[in-house]
Order: C-alpha cells, then sequence, then structure tokens
C-alpha cells in the first residue's frame, strides 16, 4: 500500500522546480545540514520551496521512505531526488550543482 503522505509529496515537487525537505525553514535553519544547504542555495540565488520537517512527523518520515534516502535535508529539482547535504556541497563545490541547474532551466547565479 502506498503511503498516503506520498500525494502530498510529489504534489510540492511536481509544482516547484527545486524543493528542499529541511529541518527549519530556508530563513531559519534548525541543523547545520539544512543550513549548509540554504546556504549554498542562497549563494546560487536559487528560489526554491522549503518544506519543514519538524512541523510534521509524518513527513519527516515519508519523505525518508518517499526517497529511499534516511536524512534530511533532501533537495528535489524538477521532481528529482537529487541527494542530500553532502552531495549538494560536493556538486555546488565542483561546478555540478550550476551545471545541473542550468541543463533543467532553473534560474540562477552561477557562483563567483
Amino acid at each position: 500500500m502506498t503511503n498516503p503522505v506520498f500525494k502530498e509529496i510529489e504534489k510540492d515537487i511536481s509544482t516547484n522546480d527545486v524543493v528542499v525537505f529541511m529541518k527549519g525553514t530556508s530563513q531559519f535553519p534548525q541543523c547545520g545540514f539544512s543550513a549548509a544547504v540554504a546556504q549554498i542555495m542562497a549563494q546560487l540565488g536559487v528560489s526554491y520551496k522549503d518544506v519543514n520537517v519538524l512541523e510534521d512527523n509524518i513527513i519527516r518520515e515519508g519523505i525518508k521512505e518517499f526517497s529511499d534516502w534516511p536524512t534530511i535535508p533532501q533537495v528535489y529539482v524538477k521532481g528529482e531526488f537529487l541527494g542530500g547535504c553532502d552531495i549538494i556541497r560536493e556538486m555546488y563545490d565542483n561546478g555540478e550543482l550550476a551545471t545541473y541547474l542550468k541543463e533543467n532551466n532553473v534560474p540562477h547565479q552561477d557562483a563567483a
């Protein structure tokens, strides 16, 4: 049986170019990993929907099952799961994230 929260998750990731499931919000991250992803997105000038998993334990557990990824934050671009903090940080550091965003027509600024 499919988890009923999947419908809500699918709606978020299909109606927003970039979604970050995180602890806290883009303006007030509640863990270092979420803060790191928020900082990277800010440096690239990426607009994204933030979903605070601390506000809803059903979403918090559901997103882990949905992606088959055990940790938060989780980044989705154009409906595809990109990864967590370590993957996003690595992609940012080597320029892959900006390239990925460009290839997927996600508005952003190249890192200086």
